[in-house]
């Protein structure tokens, strides 16, 4: 998914850095000056707009402006609305903003951080703090892109239907191209990372031709670009698919005219007059477009399908998973809505006359409960499998350095109340590369959080994560490094998920 402009080029459509004698509060963009905040330590500026969109049309960059504008406090949240476990609202559709967060004494020619936050129908970039990332020498920009429908909405004759959150990812990733000099980043080595549906972007982005240059490094942090779904893997009666993140443009447009007739629309015209409110109010229609579309300008074939035959963009990655992805979804599902999965039915929907197989390579007496068991099946099948092919296939063209985020008692940092072991989970080593209150470390915790910062900043700025005073972490094909506190060592990926059983 993934030649290099020169130096040049990159240098020539950026920005000049801000005169030393100047207000370091206040950098100049290509479209008007920003004032953000500063201490000792860093400078933030938030709420920057990068670029306009009208409703599922591709962002254009951002007007210029005249004097100096706020950059104190974030940007509009994409619309959505939110969940148990995130209350966000918004039914803002103009929420192109971005963030910046850089070391508090100038320099240049800093490595780029641009993060992609992850579930796809919630969030914003201003909720991760990257004070974490800053502090060791590297520039992060966090981002908003458009969510949900409004991110992945297809319909008949609407050109690049199903990809426009995508198009907004690589927006951004252009205003960084003219704009890093400004906040002292070098343009030419811009590392883009994300997590989940972020990292899943990103497979998208290696295959995309419109994202070719725009980055020279990539982190993929439990993303999905490669994963199918087994029967009720993701909830109770959700059918299986081939694809968990990818669907043909004609399948998207499809479901989007159905949705349409839902809204009381016959053509894109009445859609796009729709009240915001209107579309939320839709029963799930922003998780259903929670999936790119490929056969378009944006992504002209399966990401999936271009990474199995080595079209992508040729840059070093960074890319793995948690060591229990899957408690997350099992916990969240059943525990936390007081109720117990049952083990044996769900592995034979699910897996057919494979099933027998299965309950005794995951005996449910081998686990504390039967979610514990499910669990651990689907995140052998469906994570590990996934990472492990995606992993493999990139290293056969670029570096590659692989990864699993092992520490089972990372602290669970969104409202889940259940009598759950929720071990490694999806998501669990965001506090360790954010800044995050709620959060709380154990002085060893604290220690792995410093190390794995360490690790990311190193990949930012040289595309080996390698770095003085830190364990040794080899190329895929060599091992995969296990992140615990105490415990960063090499471990055979494939071999602790089982994964010669599942091939």
């Amino acid at each position: 998914m993934r030649t290099l402009l020169t130096a040049a080029v990159l240098l020539a459509g950026s920005v000049t850095p801000s005169h030393p004698a100047a207000d370091p509060a206040v950098v100049r963009t290509d479209a008007g000056a920003v004032r953000g905040e500063v201490t000792g330590a860093y400078r933030l500026f938030r709420g920057i707009r990068y670029a306009t969109a009208v409703r599922w049309d591709a962002p254009r960059p951002a007007k210029a402006w005249q004097g100096v504008r706020d950059a104190t406090k974030p940007g509009a949240m994409c619309p959505q609305v939110g969940s148990d476990y995130a209350p966000t609202r918004s039914e803002n559709e103009d929420c192109l903003y971005l963030n910046v967060t850089t070391p508090a004494k100038k320099a240049t020619k800093r490595p780029v951080m641009v993060w992609i936050h992850g579930d796809g129908a919630l969030g914003a970039g201003h909720f991760s703090d990257a004070r974490k990332l800053a502090a060791k020498g590297t520039v992060v920009v966090t981002i908003n892109y458009r969510l949900g429908v409004f991110g992945g909405f297809g319909y008949p004759g609407l050109r690049n239907s199903g990809t426009f959150g995508l198009q907004d990812q690589q927006e951004a990733l252009r205003w960084v191209r003219r704009n890093a000099a400004a906040f002292g980043g070098d343009p030419g080595n811009v590392t883009v990372f994300g997590v989940s549906y972020g990292a899943m972007a990103i497979g998208g982005q290696l295959t995309s031709p419109g994202a070719r240059g725009l980055f020279q490094r990539a982190i993929m942090q439990s993303g999905e670009a490669m994963m199918d779904m087994p029967a009720n893997s993701m909830g109770p009666g959700i059918p299986a698919s081939p694809s968990f993140a990818w669907r043909p443009e004609a399948e998207v447009a499809a479901m989007g005219r159905q949705y349409a007739q839902r809204l009381g629309c016959s053509d894109l015209a009445c859609l796009r007059a729709l009240p915001v409110k209107k579309i939320l109010a839709v029963p799930y229609i922003m998780n259903v477009f929670q999936v790119y579309a490929y056969g378009n300008d944006v992504l002209p074939s399966s990401p999936a399908e271009a990474l199995r035959e080595g079209r992508f963009h040729r840059v070093p990655v960074l890319a793995g998973a948690t060591r229990d992805e899957h408690r997350m979804f099992v916990g969240m599902n059943y525990d936390v809505q007081g109720e117990s999965p049952d083990y044996p039915k769900l592995v034979r929907e699910a897996f057919g006359d494979k099933a027998d197989q299965i309950l005794r390579k995951y005996p449910e007496k081998r686990y504390k409960s039967p979610s514990l068991a499910w669990a651990a099946v689907l995140t052998d099948r469906m994570w590990a499998r996934a990472t492990h092919e995606q992993n493999t296939l990139l290293a056969r063209h670029v570096p590659v350095y692989g990864y699993e985020f092992a520490d089972r008692r990372a602290p669970m940092f969104l409202p889940l109340e259940a009598d759950f072991d929720w071990g490694a989970y999806h998501a669990a080593d965001l506090p360790y590369l954010f800044a995050d209150p709620k959060a709380r470390f154990t002085p060893a915790q604290e220690e792995l959080s410093d190390r794995m910062t360490a690790y990311w900043a190193a990949f930012a700025r040289t595309g080996n994560p390698n770095t003085s005073g830190l364990p040794a972490w080899p190329r895929v094909g060599r091992g995969t490094l296990s992140l615990a506190p105490h415990a960063i060592r090499t471990v055979d990926y494939a071999a602790e998920h089982r994964l010669a059983f599942w091939n």
